[in-house]
């Protein structure tokens, strides 16, 4: 019996269900189940929210979210392989875990849950950063979400938090920083899992503002960000020419040097700017 319930430690989960972790899916699974509550901790009181898990794989954090008080977990899992596995699971906590097979992408997942809603998962690499910009931009603010409780690459996690003049700062950070507080709550070597990574590991917990820190529209500043980011190395008068053909005046009146770098420049002003382009 494992250390959090009465269901059989993980590895023997994984060999009864031939559960070999595949690289195409982005799977390294977390066998310790000490560590995968810990993690489901990371998210705060769980015993008044549900939970949305993004690829559970044998259900190690799922056992956790569960042992934690999760009012109710809703995983959803692209491997079907992974599926009896999840099924023990939900028979061992009656009517507080629903499983869906499919692709995270697709699911709607807010049919099935009721808020508050965190999300809490050891995101597949291949997908994570796809899903958070999507948690970032939905068309309505505030989001479904109260946090975002997430494992990722140690480089994605300090990109989501990096400052302006570091090398990380881009597009994650300002999407980020923008509507979110961001901060890294535990790392994690790559002998944890099975198998283990090539790289390092960190969880990000983000709580969702009530509103943008600055006033900004969406569209218009993801628009900025990305014609900045994708010629960092550039001034930013030659890196946006493309949106405005006054663009030098437009960044002087943001309070912008034309002749800066974008990881120079903070978030407020390009939340500046982008009101300048809007307007």
């Amino acid at each position: 019996m494992s250390g959090i319930d009465n269901l059989p430690p993980l590895r023997d989960v994984i060999a009864t269900h031939g559960l070999n972790a595949r690289k195409s899916l982005g799977q390294n699974f977390l066998l310790d189940l000490n560590l995968t509550a810990k993690i489901a901790r990371q998210a705060g009181d769980l015993t008044r929210a549900d939970v949305l898990e993004i690829g559970p794989g044998p259900g190690g954090l799922t056992r956790g979210l569960l042992a934690s008080g999760a009012r109710k977990v809703l995983a959803i899992e692209k491997d079907s392989r992974c599926i009896p596995a999840l099924e023990e699971i939900a028979a061992a906590y009656p009517g507080r875990l629903q499983v869906i097979e499919g692709d995270a992408l697709e699911v709607d997942p807010l049919a099935h849950l009721t808020p508050p809603i965190r999300v809490v998962a050891n995101l597949p690499y291949n997908v994570g950063t796809e899903l958070l910009v999507r948690w970032l931009n939905p068309p309505d603010w505030p989001p479904f979400w109260q946090s975002l409780t997430l494992m990722f690459q140690r480089e994605v996690a300090d990109r989501i938090v990096a400052q302006p003049g570091s090398k990380a700062y881009g597009r994650l950070a300002v999407l980020a920083q923008w509507r979110a507080e961001a901060r890294i709550v535990m790392s994690l070597p790559p002998g944890a899992f099975t198998p283990p990574p090539k790289v390092s590991s960190a969880v990000v917990h983000l709580t969702a503002l009530p509103e943008p820190r600055y006033p900004a529209d969406p569209g218009v500043l993801s628009r900025v960000v990305a014609a900045a980011f994708n010629q960092r190395r550039k001034m930013l008068r030659a890196a946006l020419k493309g949106l405005a053909p006054d663009i030098e005046d437009r960044l002087n009146a943001a309070g912008i040097a034309p002749t800066d770098r974008a990881e120079q420049v903070p978030l407020e002003r390009f939340c500046a700017l982008a009101r300048e382009l809007a307007g």
